[in-house]
């Protein structure tokens, strides 16, 4: 890779706002690149649940993550952005005319005419379970990336959240069987999808704690502490799935001089941050009434990418025209 690449937007965040942006910009006709510290493009939704069912898009029911995540892909490639993954961006100066200057964690400079930040939550990791590390990679995991791989296994999910309910609710038809284990009596997750758990036939065991896991060269039992109990519980399981939610900080941005409310960068109505070619959208950006879902990041990224367009170009409409106009 060349030592210094130019480009005229480069998003950081290639989770769907990322991706939505790199459509927009390529409509345009502007030079796009993309970049994010994750090894595959879709932010949250590639990393940590992909086999879920996304219903709160637009014209979409209903649609499993991966190919949402596909779907937004294939329209953005129309016009051929670049993507940098594994990558995380690490420093802002400033080059010629006050261009922004990204340096990457290889050393490797990005001169862009705009930049767009579609960081998402930030850098994010899973809480981890007090008990049984050692076995990470050998049945202990973090999140799903496919639910087959736990087909006929006795599976033990861990948290009260949506997410450890909904990987409950997911595995439930394709496990052996499914135990869910929480530190507390009531769930923190949506009371429909506790409900279809609790009537589904998962073994749910509440105010009670994993304590250790056991194996070999793979995992083989868990031992759960019960609230008052004398003794823990042995069960045998093949897989631990601990769904007990996320960390998350602007990590290096943090240190760009952005102006920030805890994680959330604040923004204008161009969304623009307080930095001069410096633009946010997404969840990580924060304004009066700000509404975190999907489909306000796309309005977001959408009005970024036309308004730095329009920086960059001040001929230019701000109005893109409509998509039917070149079909």
């Amino acid at each position: 890779m060349p030592a210094t690449s130019t480009t005229d937007v480069l998003l950081i965040g290639a989770g769907p706002t990322g991706l939505y942006g790199a459509y927009c910009a390529g409509f345009r006709g502007l030079r796009t690149t993309v970049v994010d510290a994750l090894p595959q493009p879709g932010g949250q939704i590639a990393a940590l649940y992909p086999e879920k069912e996304i219903r709160d898009v637009a014209g979409l029911p209903g649609v499993r993550g991966r190919d949402f995540v596909a779907a937004l892909l294939e329209q953005a490639d129309e016009y051929g952005p670049q993507y940098l993954l594994g990558q995380q961006a690490v420093s802002l100066a400033r080059g010629a005319g006050g261009r922004p200057e990204v340096t990457l964690a290889d050393g490797h400079v990005i001169d862009a005419g705009a930049v767009i930040l579609t960081a998402g939550i930030g850098t994010f990791t899973p809480r981890r379970l007090p008990a049984g590390e050692e076995f990470l990679g050998r049945g202990l995991s973090y999140f799903v990336t496919d639910l087959e791989a736990h087909a006929d296994q006795d599976v033990l999910v861990v948290g009260g959240g949506d997410s450890a309910v909904d990987w409950a609710l997911a595995l439930n038809p394709i496990a052996k069987s499914v135990t869910l284990v929480h530190r507390r009596s009531a769930f923190r997750a949506h009371a429909a999808n506790v409900t279809a758990v609790t009537e589904g036939g998962v073994r749910i065991v509440t105010d009670a704690e994993v304590e250790a896991l056991t194996g070999d060269d793979v995992l083989r039992s868990a031992q759960i502490r019960v609230r008052g109990s004398d003794a823990p519980e042995v069960f045998g399981v093949d897989s631990v799935i601990a769904a007990l939610g996320f960390i998350s900080d602007l990590g290096p941005l943090a240190e760009w001089g952005l102006t920030a409310r805890g994680r959330s960068i604040l923004v204008d109505t161009r969304m623009r941050t307080n930095l001069d070619r410096v633009y946010a959208a997404g969840d990580v950006t924060e304004y009066e009434g700000k509404v975190r879902l999907m489909s306000v990041g796309f309005g977001e990224v959408a009005t970024a990418v036309n308004n730095a367009a329009v920086a960059l170009d001040p001929e230019l409409s701000l109005f893109p025209g409509h998509s039917t106009e070149n079909s």
